[in-house]
């Protein structure tokens, strides 16, 4: 595991859990600058943030609570949203007594973005925890609670309408730097779900399988059959979108990137599939969702 990872992947490590439980422990940590992780249980009326610790209170002050929040970048909310959740902190001072450690969770996302993020080029594949979602999009944590987006139009080729219809918050996503700009990261979730291809060699016509109703046309109705699949069946005014459906798959045409559907029954929408990941590498230089046989030409250049 790399040395910055996102907020609440170093919680349960044996090494975090040894680091925590002691005085001595946490001063050995403390010696050699050791990123660790605990239990934000409270934030005071001075946004000061408490961190569970085995034998002393962990405090981090306001001041040390983030990057930015100081310059008035980040709001105090960025603070108070922290309670009940696992934040990550170097420890820099305890008192005498070795009753109260004294924490830092700027100085770790400064170090994040300094020796990790800072590195990142557009191409590099991460793995992010989903932090809150918005209509825009997704913001996840890509280390130490640094966020970045994930525009709702890259969470997968079919569009949705709402990012809660693709991911929910606290899911761990594996994501593909798109661009940066101005010190900001773009991220990209649908190069990870496979191309036209790969999900359509999970279908044959002559099935009946289940989609989601995407939109409804004049000319007919788009069912999601993957985040990165979609076909059309003939238009009907007894579904929805949402709704889930069973379809029966008519035609598949990879030259024409198509995928005829019959429409056979309609329901409410079940749980949401976990995501079905088609790249295993830590970085891509290209990505080419159309078949190569196809009249149209859709891929990602990075």
């Amino acid at each position: 595991m790399k040395e910055f990872d996102f907020e609440g992947k170093l919680y349960k490590k044996a090494s975090n859990i040894a680091a925590i439980s002691s005085v001595f422990s946490l001063k050995e940590a403390m010696l050699q600058g050791t990123i660790l992780e605990g239990l934000c249980y409270m934030c005071d009326s001075e946004h000061n943030l408490y961190v569970k610790l085995g034998e002393c209170v962990g405090i981090i002050p306001k001041s040390e609570g983030a990057l930015g929040i100081d310059e008035g970048k980040i709001r105090d909310i960025a603070l108070i949203s922290k309670v009940g959740k696992r934040v990550q902190f170097v420890v820099e001072s305890i008192d005498e007594e070795g009753k109260t450690a004294f924490l830092s969770r700027k100085k770790v996302q400064q170090r994040c973005r300094d020796e990790y993020i800072k590195k990142l080029v557009p191409g590099d594949v991460l793995e992010a925890k989903v932090t809150h979602l918005e209509p825009f999009g997704a913001f996840v944590d890509i280390g130490a609670g640094i966020n970045s987006l994930i525009p709702i139009d890259m969470l997968s080729v079919s569009r949705i309408p709402h990012p809660s219809q693709r991911v929910h918050e606290g899911e761990v996503l594996r994501c593909v730097v798109k661009n940066r700009a101005d010190g900001k990261i773009t991220l990209s979730l649908r190069e990870m779900l496979g191309t036209w291809e790969e999900n359509a060699a999970r279908f044959r016509a002559g099935q009946t399988v289940r989609g989601i109703v995407r939109s409804i046309e004049s000319y007919g109705v788009f069912i999601e059959l993957a985040p990165n699949l979609a076909g059309l069946a003939e238009f009907s005014n007894e579904v929805e979108p949402g709704q889930e459906v069973a379809v029966f798959i008519k035609a598949i045409i990879p030259e024409k990137m198509k995928i005829k559907l019959s429409i056979i029954d309609s329901f409410e929408q079940s749980s949401k599939e976990k995501l079905t990941y088609y790249f295993e590498g830590d970085h891509m230089d290209r990505w080419r969702y159309s078949p190569d046989n196809c009249l149209k030409t859709v891929e990602t250049v990075f």
